[in-house]
């Protein structure tokens, strides 16, 4: 793996941009698995510690400003809230619960670990999980944990760093190879880091083309 960014064409681009020009509408919140969707629709799903920009950046991705609730109160998701995107509905987006801290009883955030862990063990819907990561930090323990999981799931995952606006470029470049080290680790990992701003929209077009991919084909 190299520090290089990511290869996408200008086809990967433009599909990538159709999919998400298409409506992306609120469908249901899960809260037990029994109640997921069953339609057989493909779906990728957005993980992260609470706090790391998940609503900010799923709102940025679809340009509507309160798709997702963005808070400043840590673990306010607290479902697993499906979204149909694209002209025809064509995929589902999971906005799953942060998790490494929440401002909740214990025996709820137990619920939802328990929700997520069993969602990613047995979803042959879900084509690939985004993991962001803040490009401040990096990888932190609990992502460490995530990750594990996902490896035993043989899910596969890619790393998104968010907020990438606010490192020094040297101090993000460290970051990006320090989880590139860490990936290298783990046997469910895409290789390649994406790198976005919610802010400045920096690395989006690339998201939403990976998204295209690995949910609609094409994907390696």
């Amino acid at each position: 793996m190299t520090n290089e960014s990511p290869s996408f064409s200008s086809a990967d681009i433009a599909r990538g941009e159709a999919l998400f020009k298409g409506p992306c509408v609120f469908a249901k919140g899960v809260t037990r698995i029994e109640d997921l969707p069953a339609d057989g629709r493909p779906e990728v799903a957005f993980a992260g510690r609470s706090n790391v920009g998940k609503s900010s950046l799923i709102n940025a991705l679809t340009g509507q400003k309160a798709l997702a609730r963005v808070s400043v109160t840590p673990g306010r998701t607290r479902e697993l809230n499906y979204f149909t995107l694209g002209k025809q509905g064509e995929l589902y987006l999971v906005d799953m619960p942060g998790y490494g801290y929440a401002r909740a009883a214990k025996s709820e955030i137990k619920g939802w670990t328990r929700l997520i862990r069993d969602y990613l063990r047995g979803r042959r819907e879900l084509k690939r999980a985004f993991l962001l990561i803040d490009a401040r930090h990096g990888i932190k323990p609990n992502d460490i944990e995530t990750m594990k999981l996902l490896d035993e799931a043989a899910v596969s995952y890619q790393v998104v760093l968010t907020k990438a606006d606010k490192p020094k470029a040297t101090e993000l470049a460290d970051i990006q190879a320090k989880v590139e080290a860490t990936l290298a680790k783990h046997p469910a990992a895409y290789p390649v880091v994406l790198t976005t701003s919610a802010r400045t929209g920096s690395g989006l077009p690339e998201l939403r083309a990976a998204v295209a991919a690995s949910a609609l084909g094409g994907a390696p």
